[in-house]
């Protein structure tokens, strides 16, 4: 298993890659400012803020609540405690209804629990529709992007793949190769058997479903499939329409620069009879995994998160290697956060280091969550978790060495008499273990030939 540190050094020696994802940042980071104009952007997120954190303190109040009346729109309503208990439902539909051909819209907690591969193990064809997505999926690639999916490609790139994926004839001028993939996926919207989609937010009054998209194939794939499964992170809800009136325009200027999106598609169940479209059936899969352990603990505020993209937006990490570097479907800060707290910190436990601890992440987060802040107490619980016994003695032992004026005065003259086998011009270039973690990407400066206190005792004290 690989870790940030290679993925990163891998893309980072990929041509192109930083200035093709930094000049989409910098755009997307422009049109948001102009997006919000002269509104107070710190009222409108304070006020966000509220409104998630006591959505997500009343939780389980809110999905009874949001059950109770998507049931009595006529819609099903699974809760998935994992991954796997989300998968397995939806191939249960999938399968009884005979879908050989799926649609679906955008949606990252479908990524997060590796939905697609599952159905296609099982036989069905499953299309993505979003334009970004079907990129990936024929490059059988992962999102590095949470609202870009294709961010890191280029339009050569694009056009080079959808030739040999499907031989076609393109150039670079995006509206063709757009007009191409149109042309590709309206068969597949017609003839498809399941539609399936994520799920912006859930609106718990009414049991509504809110899909925001730019495209239109939300709407398709919830539209024309006699079967749609709508798959909602448990975090996903507002209480009303009044709170889904203030973070939507949050959401879509944060995501993409807009006041609003080209569609946004709220659902209340399936086709009624005197409806002329939709689904016959709809199903919802409300998933957990992992999701409610977080609820006691300082890490609660990570739920708050509308999957918005802006801290991806301003982050220099992500800026320079892409969301692939972080291993997972979530990238960024976002990710650096949510997936080690998902996955364990065997797993990604490197990824809270993935950051400069600037908090633009957090400055930039329009539901005002104090990402770095999670970072910093990651890296504590990491350290914890994964330190060994010699870690723990070796520290121990500094502590109690440091913890005594005359411990930490002998150290600094052994430390002072060490250096000069590695100190050029006033700079430690390079250093023994453990220090040689840090001079490999950075100088030390040199300890002071005179430590501060014999400069104070010879000057008097004054």
């Amino acid at each position: 298993m690989s870790t940030f540190r290679e993925r990163a050094r891998t893309l980072l020696a990929t041509p192109g890659l930083g200035s093709a994802i930094g000049h989409a940042m910098d755009v997307r980071a422009e049109t948001r400012q102009h997006a919000f104009g002269d509104a107070d952007f710190e009222a409108l997120r304070q006020t966000a803020r509220a409104i998630r954190a006591h959505t997500i303190a009343s939780l389980p109040e809110y999905l009874e609540r949001f059950a109770d009346a998507a049931e009595a729109s006529g819609a099903r309503v699974f809760f998935a405690s994992t991954a796997g208990e989300a998968v397995a439902h939806i191939g249960r539909i999938v399968r009884e209804h005979g879908g050989r051909l799926v649609v679906k819209s955008k949606s990252m907690v479908t990524e997060e629990i590796e939905l697609t591969a599952a159905l296609e193990r099982d036989g069905a064809e499953v299309v993505e529709t979003d334009l970004g997505e079907h990129i990936v999926q024929i490059a059988q690639e992962r999102p590095s992007h949470i609202t870009v999916p294709a961010v890191h490609k280029t339009r050569a790139q694009v056009r080079e793949l959808f030739e040999r994926v499907y031989g076609a004839r393109l150039s670079d001028d995006p509206a063709q190769i757009t007009r191409f993939a149109r042309d590709v996926l309206r068969d597949r919207f017609l003839n498809a058997d399941v539609g399936i989609t994520g799920v912006n937010f859930g609106v718990a009054s009414t049991g509504s479903l809110v899909i925001v998209t730019n495209e239109g194939n939300g709407r398709m794939c919830t539209s024309l499939p006699p079967v749609h499964i709508a798959v909602m992170g448990m975090e996903r809800l507002v209480p009303t329409f009044r709170e889904l009136s203030v973070l939507l325009p949050l959401l879509t200027a944060s995501a993409t620069g807009q006041r609003i999106t080209s569609y946004v598609n709220v659902v209340n169940g399936p086709r009624r009879t005197d409806e002329p479209d939709g689904p016959e059936e709809l199903h919802i899969v409300v998933v957990d995994n992992g999701r409610s352990a977080l609820l006691p603990t300082e890490y609660r505020p990570v739920l708050n998160c509308i999957r918005c993209g802006a801290c991806q937006n301003v982050c220099p990490v992500f800026r320079h290697v892409g969301g692939h570097a972080y291993g997972s479907v979530y990238g960024g800060p976002i990710g650096a956060v949510l997936t080690p707290l998902m996955e364990g910190f065997t797993r990604a436990g490197d990824l809270p280091h993935a950051s400069t601890l600037c908090a633009a992440c957090s400055d930039a987060c329009p539901v005002g969550i104090p990402l770095h802040d999670l970072l910093i107490g990651l890296r504590r619980d990491a350290a914890a978790e994964r330190a060994s016994r010699a870690e723990r003695v070796g520290f121990a032992l500094w502590g109690r060495v440091w913890g005594s004026a005359p411990g930490y005065r002998a150290s600094v003259r052994l430390a002072r008499a060490g250096q000069r086998l590695f100190a050029r011009g006033g700079r430690l270039g390079r250093a023994p273990f453990p220090l040689s973690r840090w001079t490999a990407g950075r100088d030390l400066p040199a300890l002071a030939k005179r430590p501060f206190r014999d400069t104070w005792r010879r000057a008097g004290g004054a």
